[in-house]
């Protein structure tokens, strides 16, 4: 859309047209989504802080007196929300983790490599005036913002801003050697850092500076670097995550806005009207809340490999977890009233490819509704979809570790209202299971010899290519990839089509049945990684089962 069409649209917006904001909204969101991911790191705040940018645009897009003038407004308010939650930062949350550290979804999603990866990661180890800096320069290198406009944004003059972009370009070179020290195989550094506690600060990034300009291992740069603003020209924004909810009517804010008269008030009595408006992979829903459904522009799923004969061989010692008997439920004198579910917390083993599974039973479906739409991938660290309702979940696995082996960092569930149950594994194998046609005739879905192998946490079960579980409630799975890659599409589903899937057995071209875990009571099993609460960092929630 080019300014005159924004112009007309932001005009509109300000006379009430719900259209046009809702255009509005779906056209700005994902500029000021990487102004503050990018100024905070992806922290814990950035979701909150984004809200508040757009609250605050949205309740006062009626004073705005230029059109031509809204992007830098809208940016300016960013800042200011940034800066604001910089103050109230108390001590004891200056450590908090980042919800999803913005670098790394900068270089997994733009899919970024070689040195236009070492710029994203060097922003790490700037200081957050710089970052906050950093992520305006970003989008002016990209074409994204004027020079003008980051002036006014930070509240300098063009000429004080030109002398900070220098500084901050200088340091972020230093990082950029940093990246690039810490990737190489210099054992002085590997002697230095063996006292860091790998989280980049100002502290070490001097120490390490220091190291590298004394170093003719790590100051050799053996190609030609090329300076950040080249590399960052074209590149486009970071696309918002699954699941992303932006809420325009929600909390004290709108009973103030809604009251008042004017502008704001026509909005937010709009917003509240039972009607669903599709825009650029967004949502408007009911109460005001835009949800996310796809990122914009998301790569393909990888694809996961799929069997293509039958096959009833069980998997090498090399590619099975060595099976561990299995656990006895507390004893019931212990069990508290709210708790329910079993145990599940230990390594099960195979069944053999030609038992039939049990009888599935049947649970109450009214249907679930998930903000990742009919089916969300979920591809990089940070990815979630929220699922409200009662009825199946699907969770189909996809593991790649031709592209990066190692550790899984097992997906968990958050936040849960209600009672959520694990009632079936299927998609005719186990990820463990031999692929027919594999090279050697092992490799399997967690990996092979000639890649590495994709390894489970302790003590977690081993998890097939179709997951099923039964959710009566409101629960939150995230995506947590630390090493091994992974990624998992998640979709509604129904009793019918989980029966037909655990039922598919040899006779159909398959590697094994599935396997049925649902008892039909208070009983059956629930998720391992699944807890009430809504953690920071979700990767941390513990292995346990009953909730």
């Amino acid at each position: 859309m080019d300014s005159q069409q924004w112009r007309a649209t932001i005009t509109a917006a300000q006379s009430g047209d719900r259209q046009a904001l809702d255009e509005l909204v779906a056209g700005w969101l994902p500029l000021v989504y990487n102004i503050v991911g990018r100024a905070l790191n992806g922290h814990a705040d950035v979701d909150d802080v984004v809200q508040e940018t757009m609250l605050r645009a949205v309740d006062n897009l009626g004073s705005l007196r230029d059109p031509d003038s809204f992007r830098s407004w809208l940016v300016a308010i960013a800042m200011r929300q940034i800066r604001d939650r910089a103050r109230r930062r108390t001590p004891d949350r200056l450590e908090e983790a980042a919800a999803s550290d913005f670098a790394e979804l900068t270089v997994l999603r733009l899919q970024l490599e070689g040195q236009r990866r070492e710029v994203a990661e060097a922003a790490r180890w700037l200081d957050d005036e710089d970052r906050q800096l950093l992520s305006l320069w970003w989008l002016e290198v990209a074409g994204e913002l004027t020079r003008r406009e980051l002036a006014a944004a930070v509240g300098i003059t063009r000429q004080h801003a030109a002398v900070r972009v220098q500084r901050m370009k200088e340091r972020l070179e230093t990082s950029r050697g940093i990246v690039r020290a810490l990737d190489g195989a210099c054992p002085d550094l590997r002697e230095l850092t063996g006292r860091w506690n790998g989280r980049p600060d100002s502290v070490w990034r001097k120490r390490l500076a220091r190291h590298i300009r004394g170093c003719g291992y790590c100051g050799d740069t053996h190609e030609t670097v090329v300076p950040a603003e080249r590399l960052l020209v074209g590149i486009a924004l970071v696309p918002l995550p699954v699941g992303f909810t932006l809420s325009l009517a929600f909390g004290g804010k709108t009973a103030v806005a809604a009251g008042s008269a004017g502008w704001s008030a026509k909005l937010l009595g709009a917003l509240t009207k039972p009607a669903v408006v599709m825009t650029a992979g967004a949502t408007i829903v009911a109460g005001g809340a835009y949800v996310a459904t796809q990122p914009p522009d998301a790569p393909p799923p990888r694809a996961a490999v799929s069997p293509t004969a039958a096959a009833t061989s069980e998997p090498p010692p090399s590619a099975t977890p060595s099976p561990t008997p299995t656990p006895t439920p507390s004893p019931s004198a212990t069990k508290k009233a709210d708790l329910y579910g079993t145990v599940v917390d230990a390594v099960d083993r195979a069944p053999d490819p030609n038992a039939r599974p049990a009888a599935l039973p049947r649970r109450p479906e009214s249907g679930i509704t998930s903000t990742g739409g009919p089916k969300a991938v979920m591809q990089h660290r940070g990815d979630n979809v929220t699922l409200s309702g009662r009825g199946y979940v699907l969770v189909r696995w996809q593991i790649s570790p031709h592209a990066r082996p190692g550790p899984v960092v097992m997906p968990t569930w958050t936040g849960l209202k209600g009672k959520l149950f694990h009632v079936a594994s299927g998609g005719s194998r186990r990820m463990d299971d031999p692929l027919p046609g594999a090279p050697n005739g092992y490799a399997t879905g967690m990996g092979g010899p000639d890649i590495g192998y994709a390894v489970l946490p302790p003590g977690t079960q081993q998890m097939w290519q179709n997951e099923y579980f039964y959710v009566d409630g409101t629960v939150t799975l995230t995506q947590n990839e630390r090493g091994c890659d992974y990624g998992l599409a998640v979709s509604p589903t129904g009793w019918e089509a989980v029966d037909k899937d655990v039922n598919e057995g040899p006779a159909q071209g398959a590697i094994r049945y599935g396997l049925v875990r649902d008892t039909g009571t208070d009983s059956a099993p629930v998720p391992q990684y699944v807890t009430r609460s809504t953690p920071a960092d979700p990767a941390t929630v513990p292995q346990r089962s009953r909730v």
